[in-house]
């Protein structure tokens, strides 16, 4: 994304996959309980937009459902790993 940002902030929101309507990924991602496929470009591409905001001194809001990757707080953790690695 060449644009630049004028606000303070970017908010992300990590939804249903690419090309997968709400039911499927509804139906694929139940119970919610583990990754039921990790979505690499979806995690670059988030990463890349976190640390940009954080370089230009913006705060960044990252929401992500169940339905990304199959369960949230493990996709949150994935996406906080790989913001550890690109700092060191």
């Amino acid at each position: 994304m060449e644009e630049r940002f004028t606000a303070p902030f970017t908010v992300l929101r990590l939804l249903t996959p690419l090309k997968m309507s709400y039911e499927a990924a509804k139906k694929r991602a139940e119970p919610y309980t583990k990754i039921v496929e990790e979505l690499p470009e979806m995690r670059r591409d988030t990463v890349e937009l976190v640390k940009n905001a954080v370089e230009e001194k913006r705060q960044a809001y990252v929401s992500v459902n169940n339905r990304s990757e199959g369960n949230a707080p493990l996709t949150i953790q994935a996406l906080r790993n790989a913001l550890q690695v690109e700092q060191m």
